[in-house]
């Protein structure tokens, strides 16, 4: 991209759920169109994008349409087919790369990409079979953790192990799939950064927040998070390395351990993050516009902070709370049109600006 795109462009965007909804609702407030490219239909995106091409991946003659609307691409999900990112790339640019997904798509290859880097990483070792896990077992040890290579998000596609003796349940559990193991990281709390690069090199990074979990499922991000001076240093410069290296372009997020011996990397997203929603009520630009701004070609917000906030996911039941939480002065609700209510299903979010 030699200029930056101009209001009144489309940008393309793969996936319909809440994050690309959000990026479309950021992008119309710079005067962008969005296109979304979804199979399913009614999806959260859908109810704000000015355009929805309901199509599966595998359908060319769709992609094809769908690239030659837009004036550039860009995801709200990993896990894209490598046949429809040949086709959609002959045609207009996407916004992260390839590199990026080829990386994020597998957790062994992330991980070896982290560890490339200098990068601390837990210990892990590649499993393609029973006899593999008990060896990576032998070497690792337990509490361990087995993971898919691919697919798994929010819990699902994990099987945890205490000792040994697990092993031929974790392996049933992953069904054969191509997996990874890894030893169990002894730290005090779990903190992520949102950053962003631009397509000529900028780079702005959000404050570190502090991520909690419950049943493998984002519960809350806390701003400021529980760090030192050098340790927020080192977060932003260790997020700085990772774009630089994939030449990236857009937002990422990077979740990090916090322990006595310095940040681990747990993992990596190459789009708009769930733990950086706080960013819509603690900053001037806030994640979603960030990503939209890199895509476009435009300038990058800076990411400083002006408010501590809280947020808080809204997950299954959490949507009996709306009527409380919407006499709350202090919260900003952000709901993701889902029409059906499920266990463990993020409906939306709530952002608790702290009141000093």
């Amino acid at each position: 991209m030699t200029e930056p795109l101009a209001p009144g462009s489309v940008i393309g965007i793969l996936g319909g759920g809440q994050l690309g909804r959000m990026l479309s609702v950021a992008a119309a407030r710079l005067g962008f169109k969005t296109a979304i490219f979804e199979p399913g239909g009614d999806c959260p995106a859908s109810h704000v994008a000015n355009f929805h091409l309901q199509a599966g991946y595998d359908d060319t003659a769709a992609l094809t349409r769908f690239a030659e609307s837009v004036d550039v691409i860009t995801y709200e999900f990993e896990n894209i087919p490598t046949s429809a990112l040949d086709v959609l790339e002959k045609l207009r640019p996407i916004h992260p790369g390839r590199e990026a997904l080829r990386v994020s798509q597998d957790r062994i290859i992330e991980k070896d990409f982290l560890t490339g880097l200098g990068l601390t990483t837990a210990p892990y070792r590649a499993v393609n079979s029973e006899d593999d896990l008990r060896a990576a077992l032998d070497e690792i040890g337990a509490p361990a953790i087995l993971k898919t290579c691919r697919f798994g998000y929010d819990g699902k596609g994990q099987a945890r192990l205490s000792s040994a003796e697990d092993a031929t349940q974790a392996w049933a559990d992953m069904q054969g799939a191509p997996s990874v193991l890894e030893g169990f990281v002894e730290f005090s709390h779990e903190v992520s950064v949102i950053a962003a690069r631009g397509a000529n090199g900028e780079v702005a990074c959000f404050d570190p927040g502090e991520n909690v979990h419950r049943e493998g499922i984002l519960r809350t991000t806390t701003v400021p998070a529980r760090l030192s001076a050098s340790q927020r240093t080192d977060a932003v410069l260790l997020a700085g390395r990772i774009l630089n290296a994939l030449d990236y372009v857009g937002v990422i997020g990077v979740e990090l351990f916090v322990t006595p011996q310095g940040l681990i990397v747990n993992e990596i997203a190459p789009r708009v993050h769930n733990s950086g929603h706080w960013t819509q009520q603690g900053c001037a630009v806030d994640q979603f516009e960030q990503h939209i701004r890199a895509v476009a070609g435009w300038p990058l917000g800076d990411g400083g902070r002006y408010a501590d906030v809280v947020m808080e996911n809204l997950i299954g039941d959490d949507m009996d709370r709306i009527p409380g939480l919407a006499r709350n002065a202090n919260v900003a609700i952000h709901l993701y049109g889902k029409a059906d209510v499920k266990p463990g299903r993020k409906m939306g979010h709530v952002n608790r600006v702290i009141l000093s």
